[in-house]
């Protein structure tokens, strides 16, 4: 799989590096992008952690609030705009880490959904952030006040070299004696108490880091957008980064990528599939397949828990395991 992936991972760089010039449209490469980062992030804490979260909303909408308000009414440069975003992150993390991890499964995941749920709150409420309507209007600037990100091929190469370092990151941290730890701690948590490890302080550095990751998403997100919305801080995003993390793969690296994918892909593209079809076979019934997108997606979940426990790319290292000599 090493071998493998040294292969995969360059013609995946190298296909998004050419993505604008074959046809692919850039502001939806880039949406597509923040969701893959954001899934990779909670990946981290679930995956390699073994940590449930249903608040990570919490860390991606108010990131995108902040670094939006932060560029817009600020007037941050977009590098410190998207800084100012995942310190929010990492900040909120931190808060819901503490409190969290006294606890474990089920609880666990219900105190920090409760938490987000209170931010969502906050959010429609505050004045800044233009409630239902949302914050608009976040202007993109230039970068280091040189490069001007108006234009969408500049925006959309800045964009991809920030998820790449993201992710660079991301498996740094995963291959690293830290992450070798959240590993251990996963899968045996009292050995690793045993040994003499402190499983909170490891649990929360690891819930920290998922969180201003998240963080950095969602202010890469309002950039790209030029809006934030609730619906980023809605206990909705915090169950689309779940399915999209398992049906790609949990505990895999490459998993939130083609999860992220799938899901993005299906809200987006899954009406203009359905017109296809309905030219195809003369059945009026698939034009309103853009209309059951959630009906889509659960199914597709029912289908992956049922017939593919570890996920897609869960599924391609099993195989690829069971054929090693």
């Amino acid at each position: 799989m090493k071998k493998i992936s040294l292969v995969l991972y360059p013609l995946l760089l190298a296909g998004l590096l050419l993505a604008p010039f074959l046809g692919a449209y850039p502001v939806f490469v880039m949406k597509l992008l923040c969701f893959a980062l954001f899934a990779a992030a909670f990946n981290l804490l679930l995956g390699f952690a073994g940590l449930l979260s249903f608040g990570h909303a919490a860390f991606l909408g108010c990131s995108a609030y902040v670094a939006g308000q932060a560029m817009k009414a600020w007037g941050l440069t977009p590098e410190l705009g998207l800084l100012a975003g995942t310190l929010t992150g990492a900040l909120l993390g931190w808060v819901f880490g503490a409190l969290a991890i006294r606890r474990q499964g089920i609880y666990f995941a219900m105190i920090t959904l409760a938490l987000a749920q209170m931010m969502f709150f906050v959010a429609l409420q505050a004045r800044f952030t233009g409630g239902e309507d949302g914050l608009q209007g976040v202007p993109r600037g230039k970068l280091f006040g040189l490069i001007d990100l108006s234009d969408d091929l500049t925006m959309y190469y800045v964009a991809l070299a920030v998820c790449v370092l993201a992710f660079l990151l991301i498996v740094r941290t995963v291959h690293s004696p830290f992450g070798q730890v959240l590993k251990g701690i996963k899968e045996n948590e009292p050995r690793a108490l045993s040994l003499g490890y402190d499983v909170s302080r490891f649990k929360l550095l690891a819930f920290v880091i998922s969180a201003a990751l998240s963080g950095l998403a969602g202010s890469l997100k309002t950039l790209v957008l030029g809006f934030a919305t609730l619906s980023d801080v809605h206990w909705t995003a915090s169950g689309q980064v779940v399915l999209m993390t398992l049906v790609g793969g949990l505990g895999t690296l490459s998993g939130p990528l083609v999860g992220s994918a799938v899901v993005v892909l299906l809200e987006n593209k899954l009406g203009e599939f359905g017109s296809l079809l309905a030219r195809i076979t003369t059945i009026e019934w698939f034009n309103t397949l853009g209309e059951s997108v959630t009906m889509v997606t659960g199914l597709i979940f029912v289908v992956c828990v049922l017939a593919f426990r570890k996920g897609i790319m869960g599924e391609v290292v099993a195989f690829m395991a069971r054929r090693r000599p």
